[in-house]
């Protein structure tokens, strides 16, 4: 039933977090011109739980709902973006309470940085560069989550491939690696990568991983 995950999960110590059955949120990133990447954040009202940090859009699952219906439906509300908008990359969990109560993180990418529209529940919606985000004052959850979710730039030589160009800028998880910011420019950041080889600093990447 629509909204009956809204309300407090209260563990036995009295640690209380949002959500009845827990969690989700929205890291949805887009391409900038210099090739680099930027996250959607939103600035929390005043009034709200850690209002005045900077977080994703987010909110209560419903009993029925998986992480990702969760996650981009808390965007549209949020922030006026539709599942249209995005393709979704991958899913991580990104806190779980000794009492059982969790938060997953969607990981999502869109064509371009999207207009938004902010409810009661934002100060305001931006899209942040991806190397300004930790200068933000974030909301702690958040602060702690990003360092495993923050994506490493990445330059693609794509040698005349055009199925890769298509798929390119975008967000990939590789495992035990973590998340990586695709993309062609040249002159853009990150280490350049060959596909099928491994370069100093940069992981090995095959072109499979950019199709998926």
């Amino acid at each position: 039933m629509r909204g009956d995950g809204d309300g407090w999960f209260k563990s036995p110590d009295g640690v209380k977090h949002w959500g009845r059955f827990g969690a989700a949120g929205l890291l949805l990133r887009a391409p900038l011109p210099d090739g680099g990447s930027a996250v959607l954040l939103q600035h929390r009202a005043p009034w709200s739980h850690q209002g005045g940090t900077w977080a994703l859009p987010g909110g209560a699952r419903d009993s029925h709902e998986s992480p990702e219906h969760a996650a981009v439906r808390e965007a549209e509300e949020e922030a006026g973006i539709t599942a249209a908008d995005l393709r979704v990359r991958a899913e991580r969990l990104t806190m779980t309470a000794p009492s059982g109560w969790t938060y997953i993180t969607v990981v999502a990418d869109a064509d371009k940085p999207l207009p938004t529209v902010a409810n009661r529940e934002s100060a305001e919606l931006a899209w942040v560069p991806e190397d300004e985000v930790a200068d933000l004052p974030l909301h702690p959850g958040f602060a702690a989550a990003w360092i495993e979710l923050r994506a490493v730039p990445l330059r693609v030589r794509l040698d005349a491939d055009t199925d890769l160009a298509d798929a390119l800028p975008r967000t990939v998880e590789l495992p035990e690696q973590g998340f990586f910011w695709l993309h062609a420019r040249p002159d853009g950041p990150g280490a350049e990568v060959v596909l099928g080889t491994q370069a100093l600093g940069a992981p090995a990447l095959s072109r499979a991983d950019i199709l998926a």
